[in-house]
């Protein structure tokens, strides 16, 4: 348990409500309210008053399982000049902005994979039906492109923008304060049965995509009908991604907090070394597909360049944390 849980446990062995427990410490019931919500920390003096009026030790309301390496003195030698102390409160507004604007962020990456769907259906109008001009094919067609990705350029950034000043947590070092170690587990914990139902539907829906195609292919389809596939197969990874994004969003914010898998001090230091170079490899990138797009016109393939780009990219950035990366 932490410290909220025994506050709990303690107050309601003694039949008090939370008023009482905040008058007997001489504090706000919303005081009281927040400790047990694991949203705020009492100070030292409040906890040996809380201890005696409980009947218990300060020990037994400051040690417990979870918290035993939040108590490991730190030393000079392990705090660098980017170390940063994160309260309680911050780390509650994180998660809590976290969870509000990683649906943004995956619906911004699925308006991305998906903005090629309707260039590619009308595309195939065009040449298969001639319901429609290939010029007018064309111009609706990349119209709905740009504006669906503009409309996802503007979801990373109203989410980027509210999560900007905890920006550091992926950079610098932190240490956090007594209580937030514990209460970020409890919710890693909490939210476990959640990421793994995301993670599963994903992976399903991955393994599924090409189902249409198959179909499509074993029924000797026209090339209309093989289209057509291919627009759900876009808007099916779409949705799988979809899934990913938000379950890693999350994941990745008690990571951060907690300073594990891709946040640890040394990965942070890699990252740091790197990062130059990935930003060379997606202007690269950016620079490819619009070269390519605007000289052959062909937009309804040139879009290929994206998850070509998202797959090298793993190789690229390993290559990278084994020659830059590891520079000490």
């Amino acid at each position: 348990m932490i410290l909220a849980d025994k506050i709990i446990n303690e107050r309601k062995k003694n039949g008090w409500s939370q008023e009482e427990l905040a008058d007997k410490l001489g504090v706000s019931r919303q005081s009281v309210s927040k400790w047990e919500g694991a949203q705020s920390v009492p100070d030292i003096q409040k906890i040996i008053q809380m201890a005696g009026i409980f009947g218990v030790s300060t020990d037994y309301l400051l040690k417990d399982e979870i918290e035993t390496t939040e108590l490991t003195a730190i030393t000079h030698d392990d705090i660098s000049d980017d170390y940063v102390k994160v309260t309680m409160e911050e780390a509650n507004e994180y998660i809590e902005l976290e969870k509000k604007y990683s649906p943004w962020v995956a619906n911004g990456v699925s308006l991305c994979i998906t903005s090629p769907v309707i260039l590619i259906l009308l595309a195939g109008v065009s040449e298969y039906t001639g319901k429609m001009s290939e010029n007018l094919a064309a111009g609706i067609g990349v119209i709905t492109l740009f504006v669906m990705i503009i409309c996802a350029v503007c979801l990373f950034m109203k989410s980027g923008k509210q999560l900007d000043k905890f920006e550091f947590l992926k950079e610098k070092n932190i240490d956090t304060e007594y209580g937030v170690t514990g209460m970020v587990k409890e919710r890693q914990k909490a939210f476990e049965h959640t990421s793994e139902l995301l993670t599963i539907g994903g992976v399903v829906m991955c393994i599924g995509c090409s189902i249409p195609l198959l179909i499509a292919a074993f029924a000797d389809a026209n090339d209309m009908v093989v289209i057509y596939m291919v627009c759900v197969l876009l808007v099916i990874i779409a949705i799988a991604v979809n899934m990913f994004v938000r379950a890693g969003s999350i994941n990745d914010a008690y990571r951060k907090l907690l300073q594990e898998g891709d946040f640890t001090v040394d990965r942070k230091n890699e990252n740091k070394r790197i990062a130059p170079w990935v930003s060379i490899y997606w202007m690269l990138t950016l620079t490819g597909y619009l070269a390519w797009s605007f000289i052959s016109g062909a937009w309804d393939i040139t879009w290929i360049v994206w998850p070509v780009a998202g797959v090298l990219f793993a190789v690229y950035r390993q290559i990278l944390l084994m020659t830059v990366g590891a520079r000490k």
